[in-house]
This record gives C-alpha cells, structure tokens and sequence, in this order.
C-alpha cells in the first residue's frame, strides 16, 4: 500500500526521538529547497499489519492529511507519507515541518524571572486558535502537553502528534485511557463521557504551569459526574477553589484559567469563546 502524498526526497541527519512506535529524525530535504524536515518511521511487524496497520497510526496519518488540505499555522504540517512493505515488516513513514523545539524545552530556557504577561498572551492565543480549528472539524487531540506543543525559533505554536486524535461523532465511543496523567480531565479520569472540552482542560493545565501550577481543591457534589463508577466522597480533601488560582495572576488571567478548568466541562470554556475573553484584548 501506497499512501504517499508528494515524494520528498532527503537525507537523515540524527535521531531526535524515540517511543514505542518507532523513532523521530531531523533529516534535509534534497534539491533547491535544502529545508529540515522531522521524519516519523513507524516499527510495524508483518505479524502485525497482516491484520491491518493499527488504528492509532492510521488516524495520525489520516488526521494530518485532512489538517494538511485546510493548512493551518497552529497545526503541525504533514509534507508526505508512505507505507511501503520491506521484508518482514511496514515501513510506515510521515515526513513534517521540522520544528526545533516542543513547549517543555521552551520552558526550560526560561530565566528565573519568568514569562512576560505578552509572551504567554501570545503563546496561549496561537494555541487556542489551533484548538478552535480542530474542535470546529470535529477533531478531540485527547493528549494536549508541552511535549506535543511545537514552538519554533520565531515563537511559532504548533500543535503536533495526533496518535491520539479523533474525529468526533454524536454517540462515539471514546476510550478512558488517553491524554498523559498529567494533563487529564476529571471526566476521563473518573471515567465518565467526555467531548472537546477534555482538550481545554489540558490547556488550562499548560495555560498555569505557564505562570507555575497549584492545586485548586476538591469540586462539589454536584458537579461530580453521575455516570462516573467512581462515588463522591467529602473525606478527599477540602472543597471548593480559591478565588485566586495563582498568586501572580492578572484578574483576566486568573478568570480565564478558572474557565478553562472548570471542573464540570459544560461549564470549561470552549476554544471559540476563549479567543473572545478579555485577557487577549490587546492582542
């Protein structure tokens, strides 16, 4: 099988990453052009695409091709892809945009002073606009983190790794397991029905740990979801949030993030309407 988009032809230069999957590499396209390229090589056995290439890498390459045809700045750029079998095994390969570094190495450049309120500002608006148009074609990322967030040298945001995206149907069947512990919303980790806003959730989390992350306390009784198989319980700890989520936080900014972790989602802030709150007014 043949999934190719547009033959690209380049060098590898190193390895930048490695998972279950297979391994990331910086590579130079060939030709004029001369630009880095990030190649994706995915490890998949003949015992294991003879029953068909897995679910995960299929939606990657077919989420990036559909986000590709739309092209926009805050998605990662899928350039080509191919799955070509060699010996034993499929040579699953996706080619990118290179970008140098992801959020969490960006973050830990930062001087001991911390982000400027225009730069996080900034950083956040790009990743709302790239969420609002995924959520508006119906895809959930479902594993929003720094490490999935690309910025590049001209403080580009670019949300990449979609082996988790799914387009979203009425009625799906969404699996619990998704989004890293970390970043999670409460209604995956009780276990309970989740939509786009568990992708909001996350950018809270990343929206804080921008300013530096505390504990917003116990949610009430009845914000609890009911279809969760995990009962309420008083005794976990103190209810309720603190009017001011972090010490160093604008009014603006502290609303906007109590929005985005709002623990019952139909009332967390959509991507749309977060673009429109006041804290990007000057934007």
């Amino acid at each position: 099988m043949d999934i190719r988009t547009k033959p690209l032809c380049y060098e590898l230069l190193a390895e930048v990453g490695e998972g279950s999957y297979g391994k990331v590499y910086k590579a130079r396209e060939l030709g004029e052009k001369q630009r880095f390229l990030a190649v994706k090589k995915f490890n998949v056995r003949r015992d294991t695409f003879e029953i068909g290439i897995p679910a995960f890498m299929i939606r990657e390459v077919a989420l990036l091709r559909q986000m590709k045809q739309l092209n926009h700045p805050n998605i990662v750029q899928l350039l080509d892809a191919s799955a070509i079998p060699v010996g034993r095994s499929l040579d699953l390969t996706l080619v990118l945009e290179y970008i140098d570094q992801d959020l969490s190495t960006y973050l830990s450049k930062v001087p001991a002073s911390g982000l400027s309120h225009d730069c996080i500002q900034d950083l956040m608006w790009q990743l709302l606009q790239g969420l609002d148009f995924l959520h508006t074609n119906m895809v959930l990322h479902r594993d929003l983190k720094p490490e999935n967030i690309l910025i590049s040298s001209r403080e580009e945001v670019k949300i990449a790794d979609f082996g988790l995206a799914r387009i979203y149907t009425y009625n799906i069947a969404l699996t619990p397991g998704v989004v890293t512990l970390w970043y999670r919303a409460p209604e995956v980790l009780l276990n309970s029905v989740y939509m786009s806003s568990v992708d909001m959730w996350s950018a809270g989390c990343i929206f804080a740990e921008l300013f530096l992350l505390r504990v917003i306390g116990l949610p009430s009784e009845d914000d609890w979801p009911k279809d969760s198989p995990i009962r309420y319980s008083v005794s976990w700890g103190p209810k309720g949030c603190s009017s001011r989520l972090l010490q160093n936080l604008s009014p603006y900014a502290n609303d906007l993030l109590s929005q985005c972790l709002a623990f019952r989602p139909s009332r967390r802030i959509s991507a749309a309407k977060a673009l429109t709150h006041p804290f990007f007014m000057k934007h």
